[in-house]
């Protein structure tokens, strides 16, 4: 029975595997710091094979650069030994609900995350820190003080002293940040479907960054907008020299060639203010408004849409420079009395009717602009604090609205969508989710990720009983499902406001399941059993589940089988036991089920010739589940 790895996938190996197929001579064997063997490129062969010329050293190229990238690109790809432990006391609706909640760094939520949600997620928002100037911002491997900075990225010497002028903030911050945030897109972009788009708001400070970074990331082609959030209507005393009003949101594409077009539903006082038109298509297609069938002089100058258009008096209607129609679509759309002439003499020209639907009923959308206002940060404060008795728990959360526009035009007609965001904050992203999806009758599952930061000393949060970010943001999301409850919801939608509590922590599995040359002789006698003592069933499952890709929000069943605890995934997509003692009358109810994945622990059986019996019953019964044990 083979065993279950029960880390996270080294992607290193798997590059370089997929290097191997493409150019077996660029791939070597060499021996890590533990003396194994493992595959390995030849840089220097592989550098030669895409070259046309002979390579004699490094070349320059457009790139972006800064101390610490290859450290990021290494920790990006390097397994992880964690895991996630189910929190159900602090979950809504665990068993039945699609949406999580994962508390912890989100560097490793990513990481555990990468197997079952490859290629699934529609949309990602994340609102990262801004980097604006305070000694590291994110609490996680890559923080590092200003001499070690200097040191490692050659700007000064062992003594100390600088070798060149560098400000913190044109420095040390910038590559800091940049390291961070790197990482974590490089794996982000894995989890993003073929149509999927990625969200991120920034603001002056690490705009320019940010985009070289997904260029890099994503690659240039797949940029789609940066838009303008208009974030405020006023400004303070503070400003020196100009009042910031603004903020970015960049967007990004898998794979632009993939993405359909966007469209916003129509704004209802639009539609009361322009279309007023009402004709025979009325009860199809709805009212219409005139736009100008000539086409404007930024429209390039297109010969085969110079002609006359003879009416059916015989009159003829020129254009004054040309149509935006071709003449075959103008002469249809006169005959199904949807153009129509407007002025007299020579200012005689044509108007086509722009109805509110298409032929099938369907509402015209509009595309969204890249400016973004009425929606401000004032709003995102009241949004956060209408579920707290009016109290500012923290400062500067996202609008509601804000987000939920870029849901609307960027998930289109995707069936049950995913929509991820981890650096979750306050919970904005969750509760815009249920926002629209009540209204709109959308099933729309969420992935909200947030460390558990500390809430300030004294501050507002703190004395309303809140100690984490992760804690305000759980009990945010709580109240804003009871609150969306009890308006009007569409009823198309699945009322999920619901969510499982993740927690990353160390693996279940002990050091002998990792390290076990690591061991001395006399510590094994403790070491038998690979998984630690306070681990429940239902934290192996989890891991299980992680390790075999399965998504993380399936329905789980938990019964008792033969005096054991046996639980089953979405019906018979895996059935697991983790108790000792397993009888074969057990193993065979299990494989008479003929489940597609069985999972056993390692202990379940008192003996090898147990262990082996269970798999004869397994190839007698169901020869297709794979078997493993942990």
């Amino acid at each position: 029975m083979d065993k279950m790895k029960m880390h996270s996938p080294d992607l290193s190996q798997e590059n370089i595997t997929k290097i191997r197929a493409l150019f077996p001579d660029c791939v070597t064997e060499a021996a890590d710091e533990q003396g194994n063997i493992r595959l390995a490129v030849d840089f220097d062969q592989l550098r030669q094979t895409l070259s046309d010329h002979i390579v004699e050293g490094p070349q320059e190229r457009y790139r972006l650069d800064w101390p610490g990238k290859r450290e990021a690109l290494l920790t990006a790809n390097a397994p992880i030994a964690k895991t996630l432990r189910p929190c159900r006391e602090e979950s809504v609706d665990f068993d039945t609900t699609q949406n999580l909640f994962i508390e912890g760094d989100n560097l490793d939520a990513l990481k555990l995350l990468q197997e079952s949600y490859l290629g699934k997620v529609k949309m990602i928002y994340i609102d990262p820190p801004y980097n604006t100037g305070n000694d590291f911002i994110y609490d996680d491997d890559f923080s590092e003080n200003s001499d070690t900075f200097l040191l490692r990225s050659n700007q000064s010497d062992e003594q100390g002293g600088r070798l060149v002028a560098n400000t913190d903030s044109n420095g040390r911050f910038h590559s800091d940040w940049l390291t961070m945030i790197y990482a974590r897109l490089k794996i982000a972009k894995k989890l993003l479907s073929d149509q999927g788009v990625i969200f991120i708001s920034i603001d002056d400070g690490e705009v320019h960054n940010t985009r070289a970074i997904c260029n890099e990331v994503f690659g240039t082609e797949n940029f789609v907008e940066c838009f303008v959030w208009k974030k405020s209507y006023g400004g303070g005393p503070k400003e020196k020299y100009a009042v910031t009003q603004h903020e970015y949101v960049l967007m990004f594409a898998k794979d632009i060639s993939s993405l359909p077009p966007f469209s916003l539903p129509y704004d209802p006082k639009k539609v009361e203010r322009y279309y007023k038109g009402r004709d025979s298509k009325y009860s199809v297609r709805g009212p219409y408004r005139l736009k100008p069938l000539e086409a404007t002089k930024s429209m390039d100058a297109r010969p085969n849409l110079v002609y006359d258009v003879i009416l059916n008096d015989g009159e003829v209607v020129k254009p004054k420079r040309q149509w935006l129609w071709s003449k075959e679509r103008v002469l249809t759309a006169l005959a199904n009395d949807e153009v129509i002439v407007s002025g007299s003499g020579s200012d005689k020209t044509l108007n086509y009717k722009q109805y509110l639907r298409d032929e099938n009923g369907v509402e015209r959308g509009e595309k969204p602009f890249s400016v973004i206002d009425g929606i401000y940060t004032q709003h995102g404060t009241e949004n956060l604090s209408s579920h707290f008795s009016g109290k500012v728990l923290l400062q500067f959360p996202k609008p509601i609205d804000l987000i939920r526009n870029f849901i609307t035009f960027s998930i289109g007609d995707t069936d049950n969508p995913i929509i991820l965001d981890f650096f979750a904050g306050s919970g904005t992203t969750a509760e815009a989710c249920w926002a629209m999806a009540s209204a709109l009758g959308r099933n729309i599952r969420w992935i909200s990720v947030q460390i558990p930061d500390g809430c300030e000393a004294g501050s507002t949060a703190e004395k309303a009983g809140f100690s984490t970010i992760a804690e305000i943001s759980k009990e945010r999301i709580r109240r804003a499902g009871n609150k969306v409850l009890e308006g009007e919801c569409h009823e198309g939608w699945n009322r999920d406001v619901g969510f499982r509590v993740l927690k990353i922590d160390s693996s279940n599995m002990t050091n002998v399941f990792y390290r076990p040359d690591e061991l001395r002789q006399d510590e094994l006698f403790g070491q038998v059993d690979s998984v630690k003592p306070d681990r429940t069933g239902e934290d192996l499952l989890f891991q299980v589940l992680i390790d075999w890709g399965v998504e993380l929000t399936l329905p789980i069943n938990r019964e008792a089988l033969h005096g054991k605890t046996v639980y089953s995934v979405d019906g018979n997509a895996l059935i697991a036991c983790f108790d000792t003692g397993v009888t074969d009358e057990l193993v065979k109810e299990i494989a008479a089920r003929a489940p597609l994945r069985a999972v056993f622990r390692d202990t379940s059986f008192a003996r090898d010739a147990d262990r082996i019996n269970a798999e004869q019953l397994f190839r007698q019964l169901s020869p297709g589940t794979e078997l493993k044990a942990i």
